[in-house]
């Protein structure tokens, strides 16, 4: 854990997160300010800073979580499509340097078609949301 690193106060329980799923090897929650209804971070347990630092054991189990966390959420909500992003650098977008993977929902009738246009989220929202998409 690194201590001034958001994710992982969120991971030591430090910051509130609404989980929709964890074990031991990774945490998935809603993110706070969603492109779209459902749109989540999966992030390692373990720190590191992005995709090119992180071992590759690491990154193959987080990529493992990150299928299962997608197919729930697709399944779940449910939603036509989705799309995983993982930004590397302040250049690519990458607000955290803690390595996280994000699955954004799609839906066919959307306006706007495969625009990311991040809104301030309604937290009861997210928080029923959250436990609706806990598994």
């Amino acid at each position: 854990m690194k201590n001034d690193c958001v994710f992982c106060a969120i991971v030591a329980g430090e910051i509130p997160s609404f989980k929709v799923y964890e074990d031991d090897c990774v945490l998935a929650y809603l993110d706070i300010n969603p492109f779209t209804k459902g749109h989540a971070l999966v992030i390692p347990k373990v720190h590191s800073a992005g995709l090119l630092d992180t071992p590759a054991e690491t990154l193959k189990e987080v990529v493992v979580r990150v299928q299962k966390v997608a197919a729930h959420i697709k399944a779940t909500l449910p939603c036509d499509g989705f799309n995983i992003l993982q930004n590397n650098g302040a250049a690519a977008g990458q607000t955290v340097s803690h390595l996280h993977f994000h699955i954004v929902p799609r839906f066919a009738d959307a306006e706007g078609g495969a625009v990311f246009t991040p809104h301030t989220g309604d937290m009861e929202a997210l928080k029923a949301l959250a436990e609706r998409l806990r598994f």
